[in-house]
């Protein structure tokens, strides 16, 4: 398979996989099964969730889809409004203003210089990206889902709406965080980022390689899964 048909593979399996898990908890009857499933059906949709910003992420360097540039746009456009109703096109600019002025008063994703701690840091970054209009909208389709779908409203908020805030978290904590927050001894390379020591496996698990962040901003446009080829050419280097 080529690595252009494998991108968009990934990308399919990954909005199609999220989407039947969805479907499947959300007509869980949440009072017929063992409440240790819960937090795992939870965890697991967060992940889904969080490779669904992935997939857009990818879309925005297109390497989804990289000889067909409109279905790469499409598919990160789809992947961002059902992750929680985004606009791809803003998106798209703000996370490229990220990488040309990373860990700067210019850069979308960084903190004001003041607040650096991790709860100020993630509510200034979530304020930069929510609008009320996403707010609104999202509740209009709870709404919709809750009294025309008649999904029950346990299920919305613990299957769709806690996997979603979750996965801002773990997005933020793996890929913006740790990667981009000042070091002891100040930052010592052009894209002010570092990447975790982690595991492929962990570092899969921990947000689809994201953490492996320097070589994301060396190679901006290689996908997520092969990130951490990159990074073993790096170790091997030094």
């Amino acid at each position: 398979m080529k690595t252009t048909n494998k991108g968009l593979f990934i990308a399919i399996t990954i909005v199609g996989v999220w989407g039947l898990s969805l479907t499947l908890l959300l007509t869980l009857d949440v009072a017929l099964i063992n409440i240790v499933l819960i937090p795992v059906g939870i965890l697991c949709q967060t992940f889904l969730y969080t490779g669904l910003f992935i997939t857009a992420h990818d879309a925005m360097h297109g390497s989804v889809c990289p000889a067909h540039p409109r279905i790469n746009n499409v598919i990160g456009a789809i992947a961002v409004r059902l992750y929680a109703l985004f606009s791809y096109r803003k998106l798209l600019d703000k996370h490229w203003t990220h990488h040309r002025t990373p860990a700067s008063a210019a850069d979308p994703d960084f903190h004001d210089g003041k607040h650096s701690g991790f709860l100020e840091w993630y509510f200034r970054f979530m304020r930069e990206y929510l609008s009320w209009w996403q707010i609104i909208g999202m509740a209009i389709v709870f709404q919709m889902m809750e009294y025309v779908l008649m999904i029950p409203t346990i299920n919305l908020i613990l299957f769709w709406v806690s996997p979603a805030l979750l996965s801002t978290l773990q997005l933020f904590y793996f890929g913006t965080y740790l990667p981009h927050r000042l070091p002891e001894g100040g930052y010592d390379n052009p894209h002010r980022a570092r990447s975790n020591a982690y595991s492929t496996l962990w570092s899969f698990i921990t947000c689809y390689h994201f953490g492996y962040h320097w070589e994301h901003h060396e190679h901006p446009y290689v996908p997520w899964w092969h990130l951490p080829t990159i990074r073993k050419t790096r170790n091997l280097q030094q």
